[in-house]
């Protein structure tokens, strides 16, 4: 086992792991923070509500002694699970329920009604599931004493004795521990490597820019105890150097090896250096980890912050320092802020919003060099000739895929240096499978065409499919990119593929922060963005997910004009 992390503040009690294995099977009770299925009988009857009280494709909460559940009647059924999603706590009542799912109003993690098994992502837990009856017209729902947890772990397997398999899994961010759990959850009963070069348990990343100063322990996806009770071998600062194909063996810099019999490589991308003079003085910061944001936080309190790059990591640690330094200048190529994903309109509104918190821009600019004294940063010399002083600059101009070590190892890659990979997630080599960050793959919703997509849902839906198919079940990826971003406390929401749209179609009001934007190429639309405007970003998604195009004409006069796709009649 590599580096621990501490329990989390809603984890349970550590597991007596001698007495949780069993023949190769674990038992999830005490879990990290969920709760396993009931095998008790059911001991809380609860008297809900009449049966014509819930309509067709209708959600409600209702109370089952102290715990909320979430009811709901889809295709005449009346099932009931957890009431808020395992991500982050929203209320799935205010979520999209089609076809069999609900899909959350905030970052789009969808669970099945009648299993509460996550089947989309983010997050890693499913819901706890009810039982419903009608007895005389009166609904009852029967909950155990056990179902005392908002989430729910999946049965695991651990590790058989008599099972000599090696599946290997390289990098530790969310496809990592998605193909992981994945794998224990489908029965796989070998053992299971998961090797980082990072020197803490896998976390959340999403976290890093928007919390700039939590512990790796505080965003751990899992704690230590987890990953041993399910034979779950995570290897820190275990760094890939090397794979050899034909002996199906992978090389680490601390010159161990580890020969697999399936290998998934989920290694994510490394910061982009900038290359200008002055670049190796100190206090010019790379983000990557917990370690990075912390001195970032803490060395912009009260200084003159410099952030090089307006896309996501830059708007984010933007937002964050605002309040807390001295001043905070923000220097990018485009007009306005995230321009290339969200458009100039929006991009135009996020411009004036940081401005009335005191971040000054520099746009259609870039660096020319950084100037020290006494080894550190003091300067920064724009190409337009301006000065900005800075006693720390965060430089946030993307990522490249880290794959180098694969070079000269046959793996199949693009020119920018992602793995290509077909829709089973497979590489052009047997039993190597690849996802996250690093991964071109077929997006359906470009008709399979190539696609790489950095963001953290579908980076733990490349790793459920990648999981699959080591273990031969020829699942193909099918899930419709969502990622989301907050700036000072307000979350705007995306889903789709908007890359190449030809026009914005904007409504509610951008001055009050409140509107929807449909991006379009030609007559379809191609991807929706919403700022306090839930849950019509799930809404699309749930559109997109079922194959159906939603049309310009559909929402030229309003945004809503697309709803009736999700309407029971139009299922197919």
């Amino acid at each position: 086992m590599g580096a621990g992390a501490s329990k989390s503040e809603n984890s349970t009690e550590p597991l007596n792991v001698h007495q949780a294995k069993e023949a190769g099977t674990c038992t999830p009770q005490g879990a990290q923070n969920v709760c396993e299925p009931s095998s008790v009988d059911l001991d809380t009857e609860t008297d809900v509500c009449e049966e014509n009280e819930i309509k067709e494709g209708e959600m409600q909460e209702v109370m089952i002694g102290d715990q909320t559940a979430l009811l709901v009647k889809d295709h005449g059924e009346l099932t009931a699970v957890g009431a808020t999603c395992t991500h982050y706590g929203a209320k799935l009542s205010k979520g999209v329920l089609y076809n069999g799912r609900v899909r959350c109003p905030w970052h789009g993690a969808c669970f099945n009604v009648k299993t509460g098994d996550i089947e989309d992502f983010p997050g890693l837990d499913s819901l706890p599931k009810y039982s419903v009856e009608v007895r005389s017209g009166r609904v009852i729902v029967k909950s155990s004493s056990t179902m005392q947890s908002k989430k729910r772990l999946k049965p695991m397997s651990c590790q058989s004795p008599d099972n000599e398999q090696v599946f290997l899994i390289i990098g530790g961010g969310a496809a990592s521990v998605t193909c992981a759990e994945t794998l224990r959850q489908e029965g796989f009963k070998g053992r299971l490597i998961l090797a980082t070069k990072e020197l803490s348990l896998p976390y959340d990343r999403t976290k890093l820019t928007k919390a700039l100063m939590s512990s790796a322990e505080e965003i751990a996806l899992r704690d230590a105890n987890f990953y041993e009770v399910y034979d779950i071998d995570v290897q820190t600062n275990k760094e890939a150097v090397n794979v050899d194909t034909m002996l199906k063996c992978v090389t680490f810099r601390d010159g161990s090896s580890i020969n697999y019999d399936a290998l998934t490589i989920a290694t994510g991308g490394s910061p982009r250096k900038p290359v200008c003079p002055g670049a190796d003085l100190k206090n010019v910061c790379l983000l990557r980890t917990p370690a990075d944001a912390n001195y970032i936080a803490e060395q912009g309190k009260g200084k003159h912050v410099a952030i090089v790059g307006n896309s996501f990591i830059g708007m984010e640690v933007a937002a964050y320092l605002a309040s807390k330094a001295a001043s905070v200048s923000v220097i990018g190529r485009s007009s306005v802020p995230l321009q290339s994903v969200l458009g100039q309109q929006v991009g135009q509104r996020l411009l004036k919003l940081f401005e009335e918190k005191g971040v000054k821009f520099f746009n259609n600019d870039s660096v020319k060099e950084f100037i020290g004294r006494e080894g550190s940063v003091r300067e920064v010399v724009l190409n337009d000739g301006g000065t900005l002083p800075a006693d720390m600059v965060l430089v946030g101009i993307g990522v490249t895929p880290a794959t180098g070590f694969l070079e000269g190892s046959g793996v199949m890659l693009n020119d920018s240096g992602h793995v290509i990979v077909d829709k089973f997630m497979k590489t052009n080599k047997d039993n190597i499978f690849a996802a996250g960050d690093i991964a071109e793959f077929p997006l359906f919703l470009t008709g399979d065409r190539k696609a790489t997509i950095g963001h953290w849902q579908m980076a733990q839906a490349h790793g459920r499919v990648a999981a699959l198919n080591m273990l031969g079940q020829d699942a193909e990826i099918y899930s419709v990119p969502y990622f989301w971003t907050v700036l000072f406390g307000k979350s705007l929401r995306y889903t789709g593929y908007g890359a190449g749209y030809d026009e914005v179609v904007l409504h509610g009001d951008l001055g009050e922060l409140k509107f929807v934007a449909f991006y379009t190429k030609g007559d379809s639309v191609v991807a929706v963005s919403s700022l306090n405007f839930d849950p019509i970003v799930s809404q699309a998604a749930e559109v997109f997910a079922a194959g159906k195009t939603i049309r310009k004409e559909e929402i030229s006069e309003g945004p809503y004009g697309f709803i009736h796709k999700l309407h029971p009649q139009e299922m197919t």
